[in-house]
């Protein structure tokens, strides 16, 4: 057993805590509470279940043009005032939320939701790369995650129980408004990370990803690659362009399954004709089995290898989307429908905190946020390119043969995962 010491996993997860990993759950909570009404609210300004579908994916579309401006805010002011002012935003998208009174108008801010949690997500995934221990980096950073399916698995059970109070969806907006005022408290009065643990807290040491991505660029291995953080988002991409193209196109289809999970569970259980209290409670269930294997994801990485959390989870989730695609029309379609999502819940628990720490493995070690920013953009963009596919497809065909495109995208990122991990990412323990 690990000792506590001052370098102790123990000690420098407690002082994570009220930094980090609080608003990550403060803000989770609210959130999950809200994107499982999204196509619900969708629905009743008037979209059919394609239109719905594209509405929701604006949230993980804000994400995505977010993460630039994000990286430029957190290297120019910090984690903690980027958190902050990005939590402030957020309340002026949940204001568009209530009054929305077109689709275009609720698209716009659920859009702007999504911006801000870039801001969120990056500040975040940078802070915690420069200061984190490489030999617990995936249990630390699969905690991060595990945060946020602990306010997946909250945050719908909220919802269901507000929606039977009050009936009326906007009681879970102005909850996660709640959750946002908490949120900015804590980030503005609580204690300064970057002043808390300094930078070089953490080993610096990391697997040899980096030489992979110098050699597959042209560029030699020096002491000048930490500088790259200065040439911005763009040139860096371009120096990195091998391991991006590779290891970070598998990344990129993990995120897009599990963006496409969080709006077809939902959108599936519209199309079944089930009412909101159900499908919150349905999507709830799938998220608490999410949560519930965090941790042990983490361990997994820790000990065995990236690989070993990856490839289960790309497998389990890419067949319960291509069996799920099979089920629409069956008479016990709501019965698969919660199994299903119960499978997914399995598959995204044991991939939790694997995109986070195959970046932190692969990223420059001293001003990784450059890097990160192109790592976050690539894996983002699969995230925001799966929900439009699915909505494509849906009002091209059936939401049925979007799902299953969902599941094939899945076994693509299995196969390239088995092939780049273990070039880019070597086992160094």
């Amino acid at each position: 057993m690990e000792s506590v010491t001052a370098d102790s996993p123990r000690n420098v997860l407690v002082r994570f805590a009220p930094m980090i990993y609080g608003p990550t759950l403060l803000f989770a909570i609210g959130e999950g509470a809200v994107i499982p009404l999204i196509p619900v609210i969708a629905d009743r300004l008037g979209a059919d279940v394609a239109l719905a579908a594209l509405v929701a994916s604006a949230l993980v579309v804000g994400q995505l043009c977010g993460n630039i401006p994000a990286g430029w805010a957190v290297a120019r002011f910090g984690e903690r005032v980027t958190m902050g002012v990005a939590g402030i935003i957020v309340l002026a998208g949940l204001v568009g939320v209530v009054f929305a009174s077109s689709l275009a108008v609720f698209a716009a801010a659920v859009f702007l939701i999504g911006f801000c949690a870039a801001a969120f997500a990056l500040a975040r995934h940078s802070f915690m790369t420069t200061r984190v221990p490489l030999h617990f980096r995936a249990r630390a950073l699969s905690l991060l995650g595990g945060t946020f399916r602990a306010g997946m698995f909250v945050g719908p059970f909220i919802s269901a129980a507000l929606l039977g109070i009050f009936g009326d969806e906007t009681a879970s907006v102005i909850f996660f408004a709640v959750c946002q005022v908490a949120t900015i408290l804590l980030v503005f009065f609580g204690p300064d990370p970057e002043r808390a643990v300094p930078v070089g807290a953490g080993s610096t040491q990391r697997p040899a990803a980096a030489t992979g991505e110098a050699e597959d660029s042209g560029e030699p291995v020096t002491g000048a690659i930490p500088t790259v953080e200065r040439a911005g988002v763009f040139r860096t991409m371009w120096r990195f362009r091998g391991v991006l193209a590779r290891l970070g196109l598998a990344a990129a289809s993990l995120s897009a399954v599990r963006s496409a999970r969080q709006v077809v569970l939902p959108l599936w259980g519209v199309s079944l004709g089930l009412d909101a209290g159900t499908i919150a409670v349905v999507v709830g269930v799938s998220g608490a089995i999410d949560f519930a294997l965090f941790y042990a994801s983490g361990q997994v990485m820790d000990r065995f290898g990236r690989l070993w959390a990856a490839l289960p989870a790309m497998i389990l989730m890419g067949a319960g989307f291509i069996a799920l695609s099979f089920t629409h029309d069956l008479g016990s379609a709501a019965m698969w429908y919660a199994m299903f999502a119960a499978v997914l819940g399995v598959g995204n628990g044991l991939s939790s905190g694997i995109l986070l720490t195959l970046g932190a493995d692969i990223a420059p070690p001293t001003e990784p946020a450059a890097f990160l920013g192109s790592w976050r953009t690539l894996t983002d963009a699969g995230g925001a390119v799966a929900p439009l596919l699915v909505s494509a497809l849906t009002a091209v065909a059936s939401i049925s043969v979007g799902v299953g495109a969902v599941g094939a995208i899945a076994v693509f990122g299995a196969v390239g995962f088995i092939r780049w991990v273990p070039r880019y990412v070597p086992r160094t323990r």
